[in-house]
């Protein structure tokens, strides 16, 4: 049997204190609720089933005049239903239903009551509570483990990452044997090539400093543009993967790289003899790798 909470039990003493029953743990309140709660025998009245209310049990409330109805007024301030429910719960526990009968009766005629089945398990003291009212909360409802959008680091990152290893060594592969990339002649430096470029991966900063003061081309603009690409992760933090919501953290990254890819490719084709900007159509294309 589960155990009652606290206030219930606080409750029902109050209760029987107030109805005048024995209380268990009181004093006169270790007998058994239902030999403390044993209806009288009827009498000629319909209200001689009451509960006494004195701490000496001599008398009860004075009962009714009219007879004992059921449906009259309030008898020592408790409802009259009340009573009633009273009497005929305590004569279903004492397995009389003699009693009920008598007190459902009003006047001459005795209408016999049904008692209820007699219950099956009661808490301390006799009382009966629902089995929500005992039982925590807690204990009766289903945890479940919550759904975790996590995967392991193997094999389903490095397995992708070993793939993209291999194709890209394959295509460098390919790319190597396909495309001549000869050796220059040794440096002369009497003979200065024109026009002199910087390696492509360099062309960009080469391009700017056409453009700029050599701190502003050098130092400012990659540092803004570095920055602003460290700071993206801290200001866009979104977890998702999906482009429509990382329109931020894209938008920089693509004027990043577009700005850098149109400064190389200019360096690349478009700049002649004197790093002057050219067509590469009209006079050629001044670039090796």
């Amino acid at each position: 049997m589960a155990e009652v909470p606290d206030h219930l039990l606080q409750r029902s003493r109050e209760r029987r204190k107030a109805l005048g029953l024995p209380v268990p743990g009181e004093e006169g309140g270790d007998e058994a609720p239902v030999a403390a709660d044993a209806a009288p025998p009827a009498g000629g009245g319909g209200g001689g089933d009451l509960p006494p209310t004195g701490g000496g049990g001599d008398a009860g409330p004075p009962a009714d005049d009219g007879g004992g109805d059921a449906g009259g007024g309030d008898t020592g301030g408790i409802p009259a239903h009340l009573l009633e429910r009273s009497k005929r719960r305590r004569a279903a526990l004492s397995g009389d239903a003699a009693p009920a009968a008598a007190a459902a009766g009003g006047g001459g005629t005795a209408t016999a009551v049904a008692a209820p089945p007699a219950p099956t398990a009661t808490g301390p003291g006799g009382h009966t509570q629902r089995l929500l009212t005992v039982v925590k909360s807690g204990s009766i409802q289903q945890t479940r483990a919550e759904a975790q959008d996590k995967v392991h680091v193997w094999p389903h990152l490095l397995v992708i990452e070993l793939a993209s290893i291999l194709i890209l060594l394959a295509a460098v592969t390919v790319f190597s044997a396909l495309v001549r990339a000869p050796l220059l002649s040794l440096s002369d430096f009497n003979k200065t090539p024109n026009p002199s470029k910087a390696p492509w991966y360099f062309l960009g900063l080469q391009e700017l400093l056409t453009m700029f003061h050599p701190m502003v081309a050098g130092v400012t603009i990659p540092g803004v543009g570095l920055g602003l690409l460290a700071l993206a992760p801290f200001i866009d933090k979104n977890p998702s993967h999906k482009p429509k919501d990382r329109k931020f953290a894209i938008a920089i990254f693509t004027m990043f790289i577009m700005m850098w890819s149109v400064l190389v490719i200019i360096g690349s084709f478009f700049r002649g003899k004197g790093f002057n900007f050219v067509f590469p159509w009209n006079d050629g294309i001044f670039f090796e790798l």
